[in-house]
């Protein structure tokens, strides 16, 4: 997934095969067939399809995932993030994000989390939803580098699942409603971390007792006469 996004010179493919596919995988599904009717209406050679998406149509809905990724990110740099809380940031992150896929192609998306969901590509659907996490929190300034960068992305990353799962159904207003529940339960995890941090610190290393209890303070100890 990572070489194919350091190989911009077969996005072009990638993205005339999307273009295609993305009329008729809504009522045929992701398969091998809709590609290579895809690449056909396009006139892709087959060859320039295996060098492209070597996964065959996995591959497409993964440029499909990077390319709404991006867009996303687009916006949200064009928006006025600094006059939002943080809560309001994230929720509004998300939503861009299924903005960006659209209700017109709601289906097609619903299609490709259905084919994610089949063992072969089960890896590379986590790997998906966590580069979009992970791209919200970049795109929202994140500072974060240590444990809080993997649980912000790991929390981040199952909102975004359930949300979309819950988006497929067509009722935004639910869509909505959802999304704020899953915001406030994330908001609420992290001012329990927070309570748990500010408590800890004020606790004693238990490294540090151990090495003391082990080798003692350093410090010279009084003879007993």
């Amino acid at each position: 997934m990572k070489n194919q996004a350091e190989q911009p010179h077969l996005d072009k493919i990638r993205h005339e095969l999307l273009g295609a596919l993305l009329g008729v995988v809504a009522f045929e599904g992701w398969t091998e067939k809709a590609l290579g009717e895809a690449a056909l209406q396009t006139g892709t050679d087959p060859g320039a399809v295996e060098l492209a998406c070597p996964r065959g149509i996995i591959d497409v809905i993964c440029y499909w995932s990077r390319e709404a990724d991006r867009q996303m990110c687009k916006r949200l740099k064009a928006a006025d993030l600094k006059s939002m809380k943080v809560r309001e940031r994230v929720t509004y992150a998300v939503r861009t994000r299924l903005d960006v896929v659209g209700a017109d192609n709601r289906e097609a998306a619903s299609r490709a989390a259905a084919r994610l969901s089949r063992p072969d590509a089960l890896l590379t659907a986590k790997q998906l939803v966590w580069q979009s996490a992970d791209a919200i929190w970049r795109a929202l300034g994140d500072p974060s580098t240590d444990y809080n960068f993997y649980t912000k992305r790991a929390i981040l990353s199952a909102v975004l699942a359930s949300t979309f799962l819950v988006w497929f159904e067509g009722d935004e207003e639910r869509t909505n409603a959802f999304l704020d529940r899953r915001i406030e339960n994330v908001m609420q995890f992290e001012r329990f971390k927070g309570k748990v941090r500010k408590t800890t610190g004020k606790l004693p290393d238990p490294l540090a007792v151990m090495a003391r209890l082990r080798y003692g303070t350093g410090k010279a100890r009084p003879r007993r006469m």
